[in-house]
């Protein structure tokens, strides 16, 4: 998905007979852009070094993924878009310039035909959000400034815990999505940054683009060491906190300073061999491999408040000054509910465009909650004897 691809653009011509033909645009003539084909491939990606040396997430992902996964939070990885929206920015003969008026265009697959004045121009392509249950999260704020286009979510009806004091609620997911950003696009009446094709007579101009996420994806699992039964369920939900609320679609970069809390679903899946993502079933490891109950889960976020994860290179370069706390509410077989809280924060800025967030809760560990007249509440780590929420350093 980091590799790069040309958008094309070739004017459409009056005649095609003059072996050096004349440029034709807003008076009569069409640029057709031609949009790439996106490499969807976590491994492209999530493909950096950590201070741990060179990351390799499928040998840090235990929880797998099978149909029933599928149908709970969809593809492991992102979701290759169909359909596009493009915002066209002319700025007259001046590069770099406010934009005053904006072209507003949706088309499917990878080529757009559209008319052109001659001067400069800024071009945003971003992908059509599609979600499996047809309920979008994701909006867009193109309203308040014609200079960039904002993307933001909601707040869920689930209670938030460990984050910004000013939101009680925690936030929707947004859904996966990518964009692209040219600025000072020269149409020139010279044809200078134009090739000839002779084959169609026409003049070319390719524009080195790249389409990058602007959501990051993270796989959570909390592995349950000895656990023989103590936890029988979960109640599906969990929630990373200290994540950005927005982010700005042109640049991928955080919008502001609010830290919010993330929202997504869970799942109990029991007996998991722990061996690496894509370890065939047939490999001998799995025979030698300890076996455990994991909580696993997907989720997708706007990243760090602050960052742009797409210049960052290494977590040395992470700025982020929020915490981040993962809670899961687990059902003991006694019937009990008790919210787990744990410090993530490290993994979340080591893996600041997305990656494996991994908790290790040893059962043989934690007492049983119990509690007389009714089921468990949120308590600090002292009354861990009583239930409720514990929260542990990982």
């Amino acid at each position: 998905m980091n590799r790069r691809w040309w958008l094309v653009l070739w004017p459409m011509l009056l005649s095609a007979c003059k072996p050096e033909p004349e440029l034709h645009l807003f008076d009569g003539g069409d640029i057709n852009v031609t949009l790439p084909v996106v490499n969807v491939e976590l491994d492209a990606y999530w493909d950096y070094e950590t201070i741990y040396g060179h990351y390799d997430w499928r040998h840090e992902w235990y929880y797998g993924w099978d149909d029933a996964d599928q149908q709970i939070f969809g593809n492991i990885g992102y979701t290759e878009p169909e359909v596009f929206m493009l915002r066209r920015y002319y700025t007259g003969s001046e590069p770099l310039a406010p934009h005053t008026n904006v072209f507003a265009t949706t088309f499917k697959g990878n080529s757009f035909k559209g008319r052109y004045n001659w001067g400069f121009w800024d071009v945003l392509v971003w992908n059509d959000v599609t979600s499996p249950d047809g309920v979008q999260s994701l909006n867009f704020d193109e309203q308040t400034s014609l200079d960039y286009v904002m993307a933001y979510t909601n707040p869920s009806m689930n209670s938030s815990r460990y984050q910004a004091p000013r939101y009680t609620r925690s936030f929707y997911q947004p859904e996966d999505l990518f964009s692209a950003y040219a600025q000072g696009i020269e149409i020139d009446r010279d044809l200078r940054g134009f090739d000839y094709d002779p084959v169609n007579n026409i003049y070319i101009k390719r524009l080195n683009m790249m389409l990058e996420p602007v959501t990051y994806i993270y796989l959570t699992q909390v592995i349950l060491h000895n656990n023989n039964g103590r936890i029988t369920a979960i109640d599906g939900n969990a929630n990373l906190s200290g994540m950005a609320h927005s982010a700005i679609v042109n640049t991928g970069t955080a919008a502001n300073d609010d830290a919010i809390t993330v929202y997504y679903n869970a799942n109990l899946k029991r007996d998991c061999a722990l061996v690496p993502y894509g370890t065939p079933k047939d490999d001998p490891l799995r025979a030698t491999a300890e076996h455990a109950d994991i909580i696993g889960g997907r989720l997708t976020t706007f990243g760090m408040c602050g960052q742009t994860p797409r210049l960052i290179h290494h977590v040395d370069e992470v700025t982020d000054k929020n915490r981040h706390y993962m809670d899961v509410t687990m059902q003991f077989n006694n019937g009990m509910d008790s919210t787990f809280v744990f410090d993530v924060t490290r993994q979340v800025r080591e893996h600041w465009k997305g990656g494996v967030i991994t908790v290790e809760l040893d059962l043989d560990t934690v007492a049983i909650p119990s509690r007389k007249g009714g089921s468990g509440f949120d308590a600090v780590v002292k009354d861990v004897e009583d239930g409720g929420t514990w929260e542990f350093d990982m």
